[in-house]
């Protein structure tokens, strides 16, 4: 792909500079392509704040949707579809003009060059490059557990969950009678990881083990056991510890049981080891860690163990002037922390990335450094129990919950998919139904035998 690239800068005629004159900084080059790598929070936030700049703005993405992950474990545990918290990255931007989508991964970027390179072998050009590209699941240098303790990043992920989750209860109800050790097995969920996203899935998983025993004939609820396991010596411990203390009486109340100062030391199949004991499950998540993307390879600059990418105040890495790194690839310290890998971050991040190029591409002066605005944070722990800490306030129980629903159903992209989730919200917390527990694998061996 080639661009033409005009100036943006008229030129006066030339003169011979006068040697008393003080030397004026050259101008900037000019800034007419960007190209964001990544669709999630941080990289739309920045291409939408690029609509009214004279630039062309490219978004690369491997998949073809923007994925509110935040709900996704309601995904996983059949109480939301996937159309419900996804949107197609062109439908987003449909009405941007200056915007132009491609759906491929990109394997590197060229600084001297200055272009991307991509899987298909496309060489895209930029003048400004903005990577956005998220993280993925951390096992701590043990990436062999990774196929028996699935993490929840993805749309795939969620399906695959949630069909290990569902079979687990058929598998259990097959063999209660003639192997009940095995039945335990497989109605016994481990979930590893005591932070937001694991909280929410184990209140989630016990609310769906709940629900689903009406339309089981031979396996016991009593039976039923989820745990959570935490190496530090609370869960939620970016929340005060009032509010982690309610949190895990929440869970205690839905059957969760909740094991803090316990460490992992091994994941096999239908086991987890730990330095407490064993515990044998055949339904393993994974909820403990992240791996940002390879940013700092392709630049070639030094990262963090987990791959975070150091940024300064305008949100780029050391020695770069046109390239910013924002959203969970970003390790950028304000007052002496690291700020978080939360939707909030990541779209401040890219408002402000999005607004500071849109500036430059005008000639004008750029905003002042990036400043995050902490409105607090949420986590639920299932129907009628959720705590918030929002500028200052906790609020726990019933009102903490209904809190957690309406920022959810405000971030949420579009206004069919906000609706739908708090019509299906609303189905659910009046019946206890929730109606997309389909599993949809089957072996090809039995596609062949089916009529």
């Amino acid at each position: 792909m080639e661009h033409r690239r005009e100036a943006l800068y008229e030129k006066g005629p030339v003169r011979p500079a006068h040697p008393a004159e003080k030397k004026v900084k050259p101008m900037p080059p000019p800034l007419k392509d960007v190209v964001i790598v990544g669709a999630g929070f941080a990289g739309l936030s920045a291409a939408k704040e690029l609509a009214a700049a004279p630039v062309t703005v490219t978004i690369i993405d491997r998949q073809n949707h923007h994925l509110f992950q935040p709900l996704l474990y309601q995904v996983a545990t059949a109480a939301l579809t996937p159309a419900e918290i996804a949107m197609p990255i062109r439908h987003i931007l449909q009405r941007q003009r200056n915007a132009e989508v491609l759906m491929d991964r990109v394997v590197g970027v060229d600084t001297k060059a200055q272009s991307v390179t991509t899987e298909s072998g496309r060489a895209v050009p930029y003048d400004a490059l903005v990577l956005a590209t998220g993280a993925r699941h951390s096992y701590f240098g043990k990436d062999q557990w990774a196929q028996h303790a699935p993490g929840l990043k993805t749309l795939s992920d969620a399906f695959g969950l949630r069909e290990k989750i569902l079979m687990a209860f058929e598998n259990a109800e097959m063999v209660v009678e003639d192997d009940p050790e095995a039945a335990g097995r497989f109605q016994t969920f481990v979930v590893v990881g005591g932070g937001p996203t694991g909280v929410e899935m184990a209140g989630a998983i016990a609310e769906l083990a709940h629900s689903v025993m009406r339309d089981f004939r031979r396996i016991d609820e009593a039976r039923n056991r989820i745990i959570l396991l935490e190496g530090g010596p609370r869960v939620l411990p970016a929340f005060t510890e009032d509010l982690s203390a309610r949190a895990r009486r929440d869970l205690g109340d839905l059957g969760v049981e909740v094991r803090t100062d316990t460490m992992v030391t091994d994941i096999a199949a239908g086991r987890v080891t730990t330095d407490q004991g064993e515990i044998a499950a055949e339904t393993i998540v994974w909820a403990a860690g992240v791996q940002a993307s390879p940013a700092g390879e392709w630049l070639g600059i030094p990262a963090t163990n987990n791959g975070h990418v150091e940024v300064d105040a305008t949100l780029r890495p050391a020695g770069f002037e046109n390239i910013y790194v924002i959203g969970d690839t970003a390790l950028h310290r304000t007052g002496g922390s690291a700020l978080p890998g939360t939707a909030p971050v990541a779209k401040q991040m890219g408002t402000y990335v999005g607004r500071r190029l849109s500036k430059l591409a005008r000639g004008e002066a750029p905003p002042h450094e990036f400043r995050y605005s902490d409105a607090g944070a949420l986590a639920t722990i299932g129907r009628n129990r959720a705590v918030a800490d929002i500028f200052g306030l906790k609020v726990k129980g019933f009102a903490g919950w209904l809190l957690w629903g309406a920022a959810h159903i405000y971030f949420l992209i579009g206004f069919r998919n906000r609706l739908f989730v708090m019509l299906h919200w609303m189905w659910l917390y009046l019946t206890w139904q929730r109606g997309v527990r389909l599993i949809m694998h089957r072996d090809t061996e039995d596609e062949d035998k089916a009529p």
